[in-house]
């Protein structure tokens, strides 16, 4: 660690958030994080392009989307950037990229249907750690799906599901449905198995608002 333990060396978190230090100033936390600007540029002309990429990362159990950088540089102040380096990647990131947009809901409304379908044989084994992390991945995908699908770019999963709640196209009471089947996944086979199936129901009506959007 760097001197005081405040800040950690570049590249100390990973190679996405880099390093940084959960700082206490004037009574107010502040998550500081480092960020390659090489590679944020690189990042947001790939996903302006559909490259989309997931990739594991501690802090992040739905996994880290390289458009996360895309959705930072769109929101961020820039509080100090005398080259314009960050006024130049803004302007990019303006508008939400429509072959980022058709990339990120083709990929993960198939995976969210994809890790429905294989949670089904083990809720009949009771598999109830296989059953929930399929679930909670599928919910992650077609929240990827629903920012997508309504232009709004995606940061992290810290309050996701009540941010689609302000979304134009969703499916009703989205929040409620994803609390009943994290919350009530199920200890027995009949239980599990009514979880997969709600599951799938609420993938099925986001991939039926990709169909009429």
């Amino acid at each position: 660690m760097a001197v005081g333990n405040l800040v950690t060396p570049f590249g100390e978190w990973g190679p996405w958030i880099n390093g940084g230090g959960w700082l206490l100033i004037e009574g107010r936390d502040v998550d500081f994080l480092y960020r390659d600007l090489d590679k944020v540029a690189d990042v947001v002309a790939r996903c302006s392009a559909g490259q989309i990429t997931c990739d594991y990362q501690i802090g992040h159990p739905a996994g880290f989307h390289n458009h996360i950088y895309m959705g930072e540089v769109h929101y961020c102040r820039a509080l100090h950037d005398p080259d314009g380096i960050l006024r130049a990647l803004k302007r990019l990131a303006a508008e939400y990229p429509p072959a980022m947009r058709r990339a990120i809901i083709d990929k993960y409304l198939y995976e969210a249907r994809f890790s429905t379908a294989i949670a089904g044989k083990p809720a009949g084994r009771a598999d109830v750690h296989y059953v929930a992390g399929c679930l909670f991945r599928a919910v992650g995908c077609i929240v990827q799906v629903l920012f997508a699908l309504n232009r709004r770019y995606f940061v992290n999963e810290k309050g996701s599901i009540r941010a689609v709640q302000s979304f134009e196209l969703k499916p009703p009471d989205f929040a409620t449905q994803v609390a009943s089947i994290h919350a009530a996944t199920g200890a027995g086979p009949g239980e599990m198995a009514a979880s997969v199936e709600r599951c799938r129901q609420l993938v099925e009506a986001v991939g039926g608002l990709c169909s009429t959007a």
